[in-house]
């Protein structure tokens, strides 16, 4: 089988990381900064890094409808992080005028875990992963609500004993509000190759199993 190519948006984020997991896994990763660079690419990677800073780059590179239409068009999406709140269609407490990507039937609550001191990290049960994934928050988002479409593939339990939403996925879309590119573990990067590969293959539905 040939070689998914990955794309990492490239504009601001954790690009290079991004890419040495995608690399690792042996697909070939590009980063994205132009659409014809967007234009060649299987699938695509949303990196963590701040996202309203990311929508207005992505808008001054004329990236920002192409970007919507391949997404809306069922180009297989990761995002992490930032990644998440840009595939998301709603956000709370967002910049005034914050743009997304949209995609994602979700709204998420921008740095809902708190500032950069209050980042942590933490062992979390991942659907679709054998054995616990060591999760790293960074200003983190987290997911309020999903649609009846979206599967819920992880959460954490935070200080008042609830449980916040840290991992969706929707058809061909993916997000985490963590950083799985901190780190050595490959495996949720795994898992989104494979859903690229499904997607190439004609295989995936737009609706979760």
């Amino acid at each position: 089988m040939t070689a998914p190519t990955i794309g990492v948006f490239a504009l601001q984020g954790d690009v290079r990381e991004h890419l040495r997991m995608l690399e690792s896994l042996g697909v070939d990763a590009i980063g994205v900064r132009r659409p014809a660079e967007l234009g060649v690419v299987d699938g695509l990677v949303v990196p963590g890094g701040e996202s309203t800073t990311m929508a207005k780059l992505a808008r001054t590179f004329e990236l920002l409808e192409p970007l919507r239409e391949r997404i809306k068009g069922g180009m297989p999406t990761f995002g992490t992080c930032a990644g998440m709140i840009l595939l998301a269609d709603r956000i709370e407490d967002g910049a005034v005028g914050q743009e997304t990507l949209g995609g994602l039937d979700i709204t998420v609550r921008r740095n809902a875990f708190g500032r950069q001191v209050d980042s942590f990290e933490g062992e979390l049960s991942i659907s679709g992963v054998d054995g616990p994934v060591h999760a790293v928050f960074i200003r983190a988002p987290w997911v309020e609500s999903v649609g009846p479409g979206v599967e819920v593939l992880g959460q954490v339990e935070v200080a008042d004993g609830a449980s916040r939403i840290v991992a969706v996925r929707q058809g061909p879309l993916m997000a985490t509000s963590f950083h799985p590119e901190v780190g050595g573990d490959v495996r949720i990067h795994q898992l989104f190759v494979d859903l690229v590969r499904d997607c190439t293959a004609g295989t995936t539905t737009n609706s979760t199993s």
